[in-house]
């Protein structure tokens, strides 16, 4: 009885992958499409590869919109000056999120450091000049929640950490020496630091890095009177790369635009964002909010539901589809198989998918960009790699059958005793 309902069971599934497995031939797509030998990063050796892990920066974030390469296209033909451009393009930020002002920042850690200055230099030249030296300054910065891999952007402006996690900690940890509040915090938990920071009269940033879409959190954080926020430009918004958002008050960004490029002498001269990437930002801040991101959801949706279809012919394997509530947050398909019974695991997977032609790259627990020393401080121990996650939003169309039929091939072979 139990076999043959395991054997009905596995009938269905291949008869809903069946239309999948005739459908294309991955390898002739590839080379036909993405994989030409003419493409440019090619040419010098570099693999392009199907992006199924999510937008991240040492995997070049995410494609630009066709409105934001239009943008950067037309940007490159003028010259401008580049402090009208950014308090022009910072009037059109604050019509379009509810908040006081905004910049183009490079990146939501460009954002971070010039935020960082702002509320330890404010606009005072002497005082911005002596940055990162902040002797005689308010220097503190309150880490709530704890620190994160990117908190050498609050450090190499000046800041001097202190790591709390708890709402009660936080009260405690602000005194006359603490120039800002940064958190992660989203949701409840946000809101009640907001409120101790608003009484203590201490700024604080929110650093959302991931968090568009929905493009709804840009009037959210505005609405919640929070001081300062960032969004990366060059994950989920898709706009340039190397570009990020810093919204809130207004003397805040004002100090934050003396702080930073094109002054010459503010410690944030280095971290210069181009007239490019401004108007490239705004574009695709602009097209965000005349798109329909349940739509979106639904195509990202079908993409990972017609990789489950194909990976569930393989016996032994299971499927299951989320959205996580982290960075990333698209519907995401998460593979799992007993690795030791298989003798196959996780990295062994991830390893022959990123080999193979065309390459693609999944999420696991592994992260090939982080500095190995960042977990002997204040985060634990890296998990273990226990399931491949399938990220749909960075897959291009026909992408997702490509990735299906190559993982179920790998499973297959591995489940035979054939996967090395």
């Amino acid at each position: 009885m139990n076999s043959t309902r395991f054997n009905r069971r596995a009938f269905v599934k291949w008869v809903a992958a069946l239309p999948l497995l005739g459908s294309v031939n991955a390898r002739q797509l590839w080379a036909k499409t993405w994989g030409a030998r003419n493409n440019i990063y090619a040419r010098i050796g570099v693999r392009p590869f199907i992006n199924a892990r999510g937008t991240w920066t040492y995997l070049s974030g995410s494609l630009e919109l066709a409105e934001v390469r239009a943008a950067k296209a037309q940007a490159a033909m003028y010259f401008v000056d580049m402090y009208e451009l950014q308090r022009a393009v910072g009037k059109r930020l604050a019509e379009l999120s509810g908040a006081e002002s905004g910049m183009v920042t490079s990146g939501a850690a460009g954002a971070m450091a010039a935020a960082t200055a702002a509320c330890i230099a404010g606009a005072d030249p002497a005082r911005v000049w002596q940055l990162p030296d902040t002797t005689g300054l308010k220097s503190e910065v309150v880490m709530f929640g704890g620190r994160s891999a990117f908190d050498s952007a609050l450090r190499l402006a000046g800041g001097k950490l202190v790591v709390v996690r708890t709402h009660d900690e936080l009260q405690a940890a602000i005194n006359a020496n603490t120039a800002m509040i940064y958190t992660t915090a989203l949701g409840e938990r946000l809101q009640k630091a907001v409120d101790i920071a608003r009484a203590a009269k201490v700024p604080l940033l929110l650093d959302d890095a991931a968090g568009i879409p929905p493009i709804g959190n840009l009037k959210l954080y505005a609405k919640m009177g929070i001081d300062l926020y960032t969004f990366s430009g060059g994950k989920g918004l898709c706009g340039p790369q190397c570009s990020g958002l810093l919204l809130g008050r207004k003397d805040l960004i004002e100090a934050a635009l003396a702080n930073s490029s094109p002054w010459e002498g503010a410690v944030c001269r280095a971290m210069k964002v181009g007239k490019e990437e401004i108007m490239g930002c705004l574009a695709a801040v602009e097209a965000w909010m005349k798109m329909d991101l349940d739509a979106l959801n639904r195509q990202w949706g079908e993409r990972v539901k017609r990789i489950q279809k194909l990976v569930d012919t393989v016996p032994d394997v299971q499927t299951k589809i989320e959205i996580p509530q982290g960075g990333n947050r698209y519907p995401t398909l998460v593979v799992t198989w007993d690795e030791e019974k298989w003798v196959f695991t996780v990295a062994d997977c991830d390893r022959k998918l990123r080999e193979g032609d065309p390459r693609i790259e999944v999420l696991t627990a592994n992260n090939p960009s982080m500095v190995s020393a960042v977990y002997g401080g204040d985060r634990k121990t890296p998990r273990k790699n226990d399931s491949i996650r399938i990220i749909s939003m960075t897959m291009q169309p026909g992408e997702d059958l490509m990735v299906g039929q190559r993982l179920r091939q790998i499973l297959n072979q591995a489940r035979k005793g054939d996967g090395k």
